[in-house]
């Protein structure tokens, strides 16, 4: 980002937009080219949920310039903070609309742990989810068919037994958020989050 951005390099995230509001508006490119590989990123772990990874950088970058006109310098913590948040909240809202009426297959290379998240040192129990959804990679063209059947009555029990927010904490969980992120970007308590992510574990493990 050396040569036209040199004169922005050496100033903080606040620094910028407060010169941006002024009417720098070039600085608005610096930024983008600054956040693209947050953008990214983000988009790389959504795009397990089924959303098309172009379709979710060019959210990302609206998510981005949210966070621009919507930063509070004296309230939110960091833009960089901020901006994470906006960029994944503006992804998941258009991944939600696109498949209001259908839900994810799940994803067995995230850990579906069962442990407690609010409290360090909890003990979590000897499988996870995860283990417990076995890899499929070795297996036979019988067992891969069996396998699919197995999946599809996996999604269709998640679809009827959880309800809209734990399947919401649920893909989000599936792109590896903790659920204190999850929280941020769904916009609810971080408790009621928690326990939404304990009970589909629960639920899940029934039937499994």
């Amino acid at each position: 980002m050396a040569g036209k951005y040199s004169d922005y390099e050496q100033c903080t995230d606040d620094e910028l937009i407060d010169r941006l509001r002024r009417g720098e508006e070039s600085i608005m490119d610096y930024i983008c080219d600054k956040y693209k590989n947050l953008v990214r990123s983000k988009a790389k772990s959504m795009f397990i949920l089924g959303a098309d990874n172009e379709d979710l950088i060019q959210e990302g970058m609206i998510g981005l310039f949210k966070a621009v006109r919507d930063y509070d310098m004296g309230r939110d913590a960091s833009f960089y903070t901020f901006a994470e948040l906006c960029i994944s909240r503006q992804m998941y809202t258009a991944v939600r609309a696109s498949r209001r009426k259908k839900h994810l297959p799940l994803n067995t290379y995230v850990s579906l742990d069962s442990g407690k998240s609010t409290a360090e040192g909890d003990e979590k129990e000897e499988r996870t989810l995860s283990e417990l959804l076995a890899d499929r990679a070795e297996l036979s063209p019988e067992e891969l068919f069996l396998d699919k059947e197995r999946m599809a009555y996996l999604e269709k029990s998640i679809e009827e037994e959880l309800s809209d927010f734990e399947r919401q904490v649920l893909d989000l969980y599936l792109t590896g958020m903790s659920y204190g992120q999850a929280a941020k970007v769904l916009g609810r308590d971080e408790k009621a989050t928690d326990n939404a992510l304990q009970r589909l574990k629960g639920k899940i493990r029934k039937m499994l």
